[in-house]
């Protein structure tokens, strides 16, 4: 497990649109990385707007995410969840299918999207990247987030053409 955390971005006075889609499942876990998320979020960009939809389960984040990318004009989406292995290979299928699906999501809507759904074996691991203040993924996603937003709005400064995806 990589303990390197992202530099964090500058400060920004940027008004971005950033959506977080988080699942309900694995409640403390994902709730500990949304509050990492806004409190970063926050810090970073503070006149950001920042809207949270909530879904039962990691497997419902790919289809909420697609209907915020095509209705609310979000500059970028964090999409929140945690799946833990058990003793069958269900939540390997669902991690890939939503890895799968939020890849072809950010590709298709040149949009960023920040995969923060974590797969681990235990609710020790669970614990470890989503509850420490030092090793939180969703400080990371929140960075990545604000950073590919900045990234976003240079790009569209130096090729001010309208971008329409392929």
């Amino acid at each position: 497990m990589s303990e390197a955390a992202p530099p964090r971005p500058r400060s920004s006075s940027s008004r971005a649109n950033i959506a977080i889609v988080a699942s309900l499942y694995n409640e403390p876990y994902v709730n500990a990385m949304l509050d990492a998320v806004r409190t970063e979020i926050q810090e970073l960009m503070p006149d950001a707007q920042v809207v949270t939809y909530r879904v039962p389960g990691a497997f419902e984040i790919p289809v909420c995410a697609e209907f915020v990318l095509r209705n609310t004009g979000a500059d970028a989406l964090v999409a929140l969840g945690v799946i833990i292995r058990g003793e069958t290979e269900h939540g390997d299928l669902v991690g890939a299918s939503v890895t799968d699906a939020l890849m072809r999501m950010a590709v298709a809507h040149v949009t960023p999207v920040v995969h923060e759904v974590l797969l681990v074996d235990s609710e020790e691991q669970a614990e470890e990247r989503t509850m420490r203040e030092r090793l939180n993924r969703g400080t990371e996603a929140a960075r990545v987030a604000v950073n590919m937003v900045q990234l976003f709005e240079k790009l569209r400064v130096t090729f001010p053409f309208p971008q329409t995806p392929a």
